[in-house]
């Protein structure tokens, strides 16, 4: 099972590696996050640098793909190098989740017609522009898209996805390891009220 997160160049650090931490508290054989980026190394908003996990392309492949969020995702979106290869994206075979403004990338995508979707307030009138309702609200889904806006949001798109690949249990665990002493059961509690209205109604056994 392979979650990518795609990360470009000026990415915010708190929407990919809050993610990326999240989701590898997961420890089933085969499970698999990678940071997808365009280039061998792309640097941080703030000045972190790291490598490149996967490539875009593999990221087309994978299971899951959260698109990052950053300060340059206006430029990548007029990127035809990079959209180029996003069009692989397939909410049909895999589930795609965006944070913040990779809303703008699912949206600049056509993913998002008819669907609404969260975003940051800096990236709100872009994602507007692109012909799709913001909601005022942290998380949103419908099928196998999910939208997450504002940094610390960013939990709630790793558990959707969890909770949509391993169950709702394996989710639970994650969020429990990484929410804060003294408050877990409560961010527990708080990140499954955002996303369980948007996780498919569990199977009901028939006679």
């Amino acid at each position: 099972m392979h979650i990518a997160i795609l990360t470009f160049e000026g990415y915010n650090e708190l929407d990919s590696l809050i993610a990326l931490g999240v989701l590898n508290r997961v420890k089933t054989d085969g499970w698999r996050v990678t940071i997808a980026t365009p280039s061998p190394k792309v640097t941080s908003m703030n000045g972190v640098t790291i490598e490149q996990m996967s490539t875009l392309e593999e990221a087309c492949a994978a299971d899951a793909v959260i698109v990052g969020s950053g300060i340059a995702t206006r430029e990548v979106v007029e990127d035809e190098a990079i959209m180029g290869v996003l069009r692989g994206l397939d909410p049909a075979r895999q589930l795609i989740a965006a944070q913040c403004s990779g809303a703008l990338v699912l949206a600049r995508l056509g993913l998002l017609h008819d669907i609404p979707a969260c975003t940051d307030l800096t990236t709100k009138p872009w994602v507007v522009a692109a012909g799709v309702e913001v909601l005022n609200q942290p998380f949103y889904a419908k099928d196998n898209i999910a939208t997450a806006g504002g940094c610390l949001a960013s939990p709630y798109l790793a558990a959707w996805v969890i909770a949509r690949l391993e169950g709702h249990d394996a989710a639970d665990s994650a969020l429990h390891y990484v929410a804060p002493v003294g408050e877990k059961e409560e961010y527990v509690e708080r990140a499954r009220r955002n996303i369980t209205p948007y996780l498919p109604a569990p199977a009901t056994a028939t006679a």
